[in-house]
């Protein structure tokens, strides 16, 4: 199964050191039934990529909570077996549309791209990082700005370029 993990560019430094994408059980985003009916569409394209949008915002929430890091979302996408994954019925009312649990270790080598912010996007995913706690509470204006971070495609990049994305290239 494709799983979409988030993260933070310290986040896939620390999987680019280890080798792994953290021990598990971890949050990922996937084509579920919730996210089929969420998002009311049979296209396969479609889907992956709502799954995609799910985990950029879940990765603007994880740079919510690390001021530190720089503000470009990161995405990796993974593939898993079926029996790793299972939906979150421990979180809330149920889970996000698309969210899933990963269980166990998953090596760095199971990815099958990353995606990340380019650098224009910076301060449009750091005002969008700063407005999601009023967001989160019904502000209007606020979702607007979360909104805006959406306006930038996350770029594609392949498995052999993480290297450079961390800053360990040659």
């Amino acid at each position: 199964m494709r799983v979409y993990v988030p993260l933070t560019l310290p986040g896939l430094a620390e999987a680019y050191r280890t080798g792994e994408l953290g021990a598990g059980p971890f949050v990922a985003y996937a084509v579920t039934p919730g996210l089929r009916e969420w998002y009311v569409s049979d296209d396969t394209e479609e889907l992956e990529y709502a799954a995609l949008g799910r985990a950029a915002l879940a990765s603007l929430r994880l740079l919510a909570a690390e001021p530190e890091a720089p503000r470009r979302r990161v995405v990796i996408a993974v593939d898993v077996a079926d029996r790793a994954v299972s939906a979150d019925p421990g979180r809330g009312p149920g889970p996000a549309p698309g969210e899933v649990r990963v269980a166990g270790v998953v090596p760095l080598g199971k990815a099958a791209s990353v995606h990340v912010d380019a650098a224009d996007a910076q301060a449009d995913v750091t005002a969008a990082a700063e407005a999601l706690p009023a967001a989160d509470g019904g502000d209007d204006a606020a979702q607007s700005v979360v909104d805006g971070a959406e306006d930038h495609e996350l770029l594609w990049f392949a498995t052999q370029e993480i290297a450079n994305l961390v800053g360990h290239g040659d």
